[in-house]
């Protein structure tokens, strides 16, 4: 080994003579039969990782570095390592460049390059190429073209083993080059064999054959293989050995005959061939197997005269018996575990063995090379695991690496920025680990790879992870079955990416607009609501939820009974913002409160937060999880009960569901936190709110059945819903086991008087049963109403904090407890606590200013009483109006709302019958008709699916029955539905739609299974959303509504102990070639950039088509939407009234139906189309 000053000395020579003997600098013998010539600049025919680290040798040797690189590869980072690099290959394909012998050596000659070194791959096994190089008056570093030559012949190589005494696999004398000659040898020899490549190797062009009829397919497919990877296909034959080992042993020859061994390597670890983990020196090999192993690998290098660095494969059975494979004349990809174990260098060896010098001189003597500890190396590859390994290509968005003691990491352009091709390996970066067992080197490596940050393509690491944790692999019990027989270690738990994916939303949102639509041009406010302190360190107060889990429903419902004040339940967790925000209000500002409340509000009946329209906004526009929301707001309010919005059959959906579908919802919910369903049906058709009063009774909850009000009960004009109707429902309510009754007044129609009179009489004929108020404010009367139960008898009313009270919203909270207050009913409620819960909702409700039902109504309307829109669906109303482009209409739109409850026969209006009422209001705007004319057309008209479906008894049989002619008109010869809806329905297999959701998405839970069941295309979009941009529910809710401002820092907090900190930098303003535009952030003090796609900037100019009116044959869109569905092509014969396409436009969906028959002529869309009103759609003729 070289001292410091002998290294300078060496230097020195190198520089100024061209041919010396090295006789007085080193103490060890020296060999006058070698003459030294040292090497001053060094060619390396190849790229990547190898190149560099063959410049790094290179440099502390003091000798001039030149790369070449082919025209994909001109920002690799491999050309800007070298003091010199040269562009190979114009033209030619990316791997034909590095394999252009006369350009290699014409870069040589025209730049005073001293040697060359192949690494390895591309041209290091071709002994033409070592030969082309010495033609050339070049040194080739590697061993001689002969030896090259023998060794890439596996059948010569074959011949010098067994020559040497080495033991070999029984196998084919020569090359096999036809599948007949490849079939008589699997007679002869019989199965198992393997086919190898005769001119190549690294797993390529390799197959295990079993079966003899498999013979001829699998040599066809090998020896394809093997000639598209080395130019021939010619094949090797031999022996399989079951459970082998695979193990190498390093070798390193000179000029004058010397070889040693540098120990051994495991190799066993490998997929397909294909050396994934290699461990120095082999674990659980005993001693005397290793000096036979590495004394025959010596023997057979002495014979073939190896010179330079080499490796000997072996195959070792359980016995102990091994094989020879091969010699890999080369520098292989794993020498880097045995340079740490041994501390020698063994690239700078291969450049000073080709200087001349001998190993003697080196000190490279057999008993001076001892391994010391263990070392393992991974490869880590843009490769996904989860797909099969399949390479993955792309721009590294983030790299960070993991370092530290005991850690190497061997890489090329393994930086943020950097384009990964797919021209070649798909090696990234090799991670090296060296300790003093292999446990230790193993904790290091799992450390190390776990520091690693990689974003922007897959990686190979969660499956490197699984390896290392193996404990197999970690007592070192490897065989070549280790992978194949550990199906675990493709069980992945993928990473989060967090930071990535919300700054690429961010990112979205900053060049593409919001991710939500926005009913308004109205923007969040720039404030940062105050919270209210609570002490955090203690329990929250008991509540009434300690009786229901302790004691059961029925206990709950007697204990609510025997209060003797008024007990309130707050909506504003769920039907305020619903009814005053169009439902955007998201988990982020309702957790932020949510100790407050459990600290200050324990005495509430309940809170209503979850269900009805808050579950499905949250998948489709919120982008986050409502059974996250539950489960976050139990965890933060455990002491008072949660309640639901249950439409009876339909759960939370628009639709009649299989019965199970509703069993299991309630069961997950009561599991997640919920305690009370409010079940209800939008008809009070009673076998629908049996069914889901059943389905929450089954599942533990407290069952409130809920009857859904509407008209006049004060009014004897108004006979349809008169009193015995309510009280009639109520009887078969409580009959049926309900154990708190619900009048359910939706859109506040519940007058003080009718209060009065309907509260008295369901409690002179129930006087055990708990009554609960659900009412809304929209006309101004709501706590007068409130007030009036309570005195009739109700138990519980419904309040908002008064911030979020009002219009179309519960009464307020605030004005109910002070009314009360110093009364039998007072509430025991603080009024400075409901005053600090307001202030809170005050700056809050400013954050969702786009979603303000302020923008036309700008304080309680009496209208309600004419035109009974539920005040839940006033404002989600009111956004479908902006978004159909029907905003300055909305009051034609309330007018309509009022005809359209009539021509359906005056029905109960509540989620999903409302829904129909409001499609029907606002299709008849949208085409301007008044409801003599929809029923005088009804024929031909396209009305909207959900009122189609409703005449058709999708969501039960109204009171009263169906209108007529109108349905008869509408639905023509279309199928009814007679009874309940759902009772026909075959129950919904759950395993077969998790594994359907599994192929498209990872991390699928039981939860979003039940999100499909429900919403199966809202779910696979918050699924595909959440995937790409991760939990934007942790942003603040102005960022996640209009992004952040340039130069706006802020801080995400992920989890516990866990928050980004984050400042937006810059937008770009120049836009790529392909439409990129990039965004700037600062992420934890350091740099990252996304790439958005500007949707804007790379659109076509293209003008869709409108429809002649005056053409019948030219369909046009009733309405804006996307088209969802397509019925028919072009050519298809199509009748009058015939289904053509569903548009859907926000939650409204529409069937297009023909109005007229023949033969589709023409098609102007394509699902996913977006049309304006009026677009053509086709042309039938």
């Amino acid at each position: 080994m070289f001292i410091p000053a002998a290294q300078s000395a060496y230097r020195t020579l190198r520089k100024t003579q061209p041919r010396v003997r090295l006789n007085a600098i080193f103490k060890n013998g020296y060999s006058s039969k070698v003459e030294y010539k040292p090497i001053r600049s060094v060619l390396v025919a190849n790229r990547g990782e190898i190149a560099i680290r063959v410049f790094r040798a290179c440099t502390e040797l003091g000798i001039k570095s030149v790369a070449v690189y082919s025209e994909q590869d001109k920002m690799h980072m491999h050309r800007q390592k070298a003091d010199e690099s040269y562009i190979v290959g114009k033209g030619l394909p990316p791997v034909e460049a590095y394999l252009n012998i006369p350009e290699l050596i014409r870069v040589c000659k025209e730049n005073d390059v001293d040697a060359v070194h192949p690494g390895y791959g591309f041209l290091s096994e071709r002994s033409d190429f070592a030969q082309a190089v010495i033609d050339a008056g070049l040194r080739f570093i590697g061993p001689s073209p002969e030896v090259v030559q023998k060794m890439g012949d596996k059948v010569a190589a074959r011949v010098a083993a067994i020559e040497a005494g080495v033991p070999i696999v029984p196998g084919t004398d020569g090359p096999v080059t036809t599948k007949e000659e490849a079939l008589e040898f699997c007679k002869k020899h019989g199965l198992p064999v393997i086919f190898k490549a005769a001119y190549g190797g690294g797993g390529r062009g390799m197959r295990v054959v079993r079966k003899m009829e498999d013979v001829e397919e699998s040599f066809q497919r090998a020896s394809s293989e093997a000639k598209a990877a080395f130019g021939n296909g010619a094949m090797f034959i031999e022996k399989f050995i079951e459970r082998p080992r695979h193990i190498e042993v390093q070798l390193l020859g000179d000029k004058a005959g010397n070889v040693v061994h540098l120990y051994e390597r495991d190799c066993s670890v490998q997929r397909r061939h294909q050396k994934v983990v290699e461990i120095a020196p082999a674990p659980r090999l005993p001693i005397e197997i290793r000096d036979k192993m590495t004394e025959a690998a010596v023997r057979l290098a002495r014979h073939v005269g190896y010179e330079n660095a080499g490796t000997v494969e072996f195959l070792c059975d359980e016995s102990g018996n091994f094989y020879f494979i091969e010699v890999n004349a080369r520098l292989q990809v794993e020498h880097t575990v045995t340079e740490e174990i041994t501390g020698i260098d063994l690239v700078q060896s291969q450049i000073r063995v080709a200087e001349g010098m001998t190993l003697p001189e080196l000190g490279y003597t057999q008993d001076k090379i001892v391994p010391r500890g263990y070392a393992i190396q991974c490869r880590v590859t843009t490769e996904d695991p989860a797909n099969d390994f399949q390479p993955n290509t792309g721009r590294l968005e983030v790299f960070r690496s993991g370092e530290g003691m005991g850690i190497r990491l061997d890489s090329a352009s393994a930086y943020a920025g950097a384009i990964i091709s797919p021209y070649y390996d798909s090696l990234l970066v090799k991670v090296i680990s060296h300790a003093s067992d292999l446990q230790s080197s193993a904790s290091k490596m799992n450390r190390a790879l776990r520091e690693f940050r990689i974003r922007g393509v897959k990686t190979n690491i969660p499956f490197l992870l699984n390896v290392l944790e193996n404990q197999k692999f970690l007592h070192g019990v490897l065989d070549t079955y280790f992978i194949d027989e550990h199906p675990q270690l493709f069980k992945f738990k993928p990473s989060l990416n967090r930071a990535q994916k919300l700054l690429n939303y961010m990112g979205e949102v900053l060049v593409n607009g919001p991710q939500t639509p926005l009913a308004t041009t109205l923007k969040p406010a720039l404030v940062s609501p105050h919270v209210p302190e609570v002490p955090l360190v203690t329990e929250p107060p008991k509540g009434l939820r300690e009786v229901l889990v302790c004691e059961g429903p029925e206990a709950f419902a007697k204990e609510v009974r025997n209060r003797k004040e008024l007990l309130l339940m707050d909506t504003t967790f769920r039907d305020a913002h619903q009814s005053l925000l169009a439902t955007r209000v998201r988990s982020h500002d309702l957790l932020k409160i949510s100790p407050y409340v459990a600290h200050k509000f324990n005495n509430l009946y309940s809170l209503e937060n979850w269900g009805g329209a808050t579950f499905d906004v949250a998948l489709r526009f919120l982008h986050e999880c409502p059974w996250e929301r539950l489960e976050e707001m139990r965890k933060r309010i455990p002491n008072i009960p949660f309640q639901m919005l249950l439409r009876g059959a339909n759960a939370v959906g628009y639709t009649s569901y299989p019965d199970n579908v509703v069993y299991k919802f309630c069961e997950l919910a009561v599991q997640t936190g919920m305690d009370i369903f409010r079940v209800f049906d939008s008809l009070n058709y009673l076998p629908n709110l049996i069914l889901g009063m059943e389905a929450a009774g089954k599942a533990g909850g407290v069952v409130e059945a809920a009857i859904s009000y509407t008209g006049d009960v004060s009014d004897p004009k108004r006979t349809k819903y008169d009193l015995k109707y309510y009280t009639n429902l109520a009887d078969e309510l409580v009959k049926a086991g309900t154990h708190v009754l619900c009048i359910k007044d939706m859109a506040g129609l519940l007058k003080p008087e009718s209060a009065r009179l309907l509260i008295t009489a369901i409690r002179d004929k129930h006087p055990d049963i708990p009554i609960h108020i659900h009412t809304h404010d929209t006309s101004g009367a709501g706590v007068a109403s409130m007030l009036a139960c309570a005195n009739a008898g109700a138990d519980v009313v419904d309040v908002a904090v008064d911030s979020m009270s009002g219009m179309t919203s519960q009464p307020s909270m605030g004005a109910v407890v002070a009314s009360l207050q110093g009364t039998p009913l007072d509430t025991n409620l603080d009024l400075r606590t409901v005053s600090e819960y307001s202030a809170y909702w005050e700056q809050t409700r400013t954050l969702y200013a786009p979603f303000e039902c302020t923008t036309t109504m700008r304080s309680g309307n009496a209208d309600v009483y004419l035109n009974e829109i539920p005040g839940g669906q006033y404002t989600n109303l009111q956004f479908q109006a902006f978004s159909l482009g029907l905003g300055d209409f909305f009051e034609d739109v309330k007018k309509a709302y009022r005809e359209a409850n009539l021509l359906l026969g005056d029905i109960i209006k509540v989620t999903p019958s409302s829904k129909v009422v409001g499609d029907l209001a606002q299709f008849m705007v949208q085409n301007d008709l008044t409801a003599d004319q929809v029923l005088e057309r009804a024929e031909e008209l396209s009305f909207p699916k959900s009122v189609v479906e409703y005449l058709q008894g999708s969501i039960g049989i109204p009171h009263g029955g169906f209108p007529e002619p109108l349905r008869s008109r509408v639905l023509k010869d279309m199928p009814r539905i007679e009874g309940r809806p759902g009772a026909e329905l075959e129950d919904l297999d759950f395993d077969k739609l998790k594994k359907e959701l599994q192929e498209s998405h990872t991390c699928v839970t039981n939860r979003d299974v039940m999100s499909a069941a429900l919403y199966p295309q809202v779910t696979n979009d918050f699924l595909n959303f959440r995937e790409k941009y991760g939990p934007v529910d942790k942003l603040d809710t102005r960022i996640f509504l209009t992004g952040p401002k340039v130069g706006e820092e802020f801080d995400v907090p992920l989890e516990r102990g866990k928050t980004l900190s984050v400042k937006a930098l810059a937008v770009s303003a120049d836009l790529k070639p392909n439409g990129i535009r990039e965004v700037f952030f600062e992420l934890n003090g350091q740099l990252r950039a996304v790439h958005i796609l500007d949707k804007e900037a790379v659109k076509e100019i293209h003008v869709h088509p409108k429809a002649n009116k005056s053409n019948k044959s030219e369909v046009g869109a009733p309405m804006p939407g996307t088209v969802i569905d397509i019925r028919v092509k072009v050519g298809d014969k199509v009748e009058k009234g015939q289904p053509l396409v569903v548009l859907s436009a926000m939650k409204m969906e529409m069937v297009v139906q023909s109005p007229l028959a023949g033969v589709v002529k023409k098609l102007e869309i394509a699902n996913g189309t977006k049309l304006e009103g009026e677009d053509l759609i086709m042309i039938i003729e």
